[in-house]
């Protein structure tokens, strides 16, 4: 199959999921994993199955091509949230050595899925290095810039660019608060998502100054998410093609704000299969392949 994702707001030709019925499998077993993983609730089985099938109704309009990945006996909850465990490049996929011990199942399990699709492994992060999807940002093809916090480390990122070092040119290591500790997750995607080529939702308040001005010297408009809403996840956005993108709803003033840019918005409601564990679309989601339109 084709594919290739080194960008944030291309449209999305090829997607890939895990249903509910395949991460959280019955309502036992979110009993028993739900608050070793740091939910902030036990998600209800039922009630996200309702959720996700929504979800995906409205990706299947815009998403030629969607695969699941399927139940692994080495993963858990987590695994719901897809973006994390793997970075999909234009010369394969990179599996992410995951700084939340619980997960560490999650890379292997979504790499042997993938090469049977045809996606070839790039490289692995190993050893000491740890990175999570969740802190890699495309900012153009042959851009990125990578969070340095709780769940990225300096020698994740040195090994991911000695695995991108002929398909990157410009590599950005953007240093992130501590802010709740290891317990909560905060990815560089919690405080940037790009909606087009030259915009990005931001939450300035925890964002390094140095970065935010490097983005502005970029031409990037940064539209700022109100405090209020960060909590409730409104700056983790989709974009499906660019000015066309999924939230959580629930954050009335990031929407007004998009829809005053002329960007198309379709809010999802995500209480069991995002609130709960912290993930939004972004995390709910791994792109395959974004082609521009």
């Amino acid at each position: 199959m084709k594919f290739g994702s080194q960008s944030e707001v291309d449209q999305i030709k090829s997607l890939l999921l895990k249903h509910p019925k395949d991460a959280f499998i019955c309502q036992d077993n979110i009993q028993s994993q739900w608050k070793e993983l740091n939910y902030l609730a036990s998600p209800d089985y039922d009630k996200a199955l309702k959720e996700y099938d929504n979800l995906v109704e409205y990706l299947t309009k815009s998403i030629p091509e969607i695969y699941y990945l399927p139940q692994k006996d080495k993963t858990g909850l987590d695994s719901i949230y897809v973006h994390d465990s793997v970075v999909i490049t234009n010369k394969g996929t990179i599996l992410c050595n995951m700084g939340k011990e619980k997960r560490r199942g999650e890379p292997r399990a979504a790499g042997e899925f993938l090469l049977k699709l045809g996606i070839p492994i790039l490289g692995s992060i190993t050893g000491e290095g740890k990175l999570e999807g969740g802190d890699v940002v495309w900012i153009d093809e042959r851009t990125v810039a990578v969070g340095l916090g709780l769940r990225t480390n300096e020698e994740g990122i040195r090994q991911l660019k000695e695995f991108t070092r002929d398909i990157v040119d410009e590599f950005i290591a953007v240093p992130l608060p501590h802010w709740k500790g290891p317990g909560d997750v905060l990815h560089l995607m919690s405080l940037i998502s790009p909606v087009d080529h030259d915009l990005a939702v931001v939450f300035s308040r925890l964002l390094p100054v140095r970065f935010r001005e490097w983005l502005q010297r970029r031409g990037i408009q940064l539209l700022e998410v109100p405090d209020s809403e960060f909590e409730t996840m409104a700056c983790n956005i989709l974009a499906v093609a660019p000015r066309k993108c999924i939230m959580l709803s629930g954050n009335p003033q990031t929407k007004q704000i998009l829809e005053n840019k002329g960007i198309e918005v379709w809010e999802y409601g995500g209480e069991e299969i995002s609130k709960k564990g912290a993930g939004g679309p972004t995390c709910l989601t791994r792109p395959l392949l974004r082609e521009r339109i």
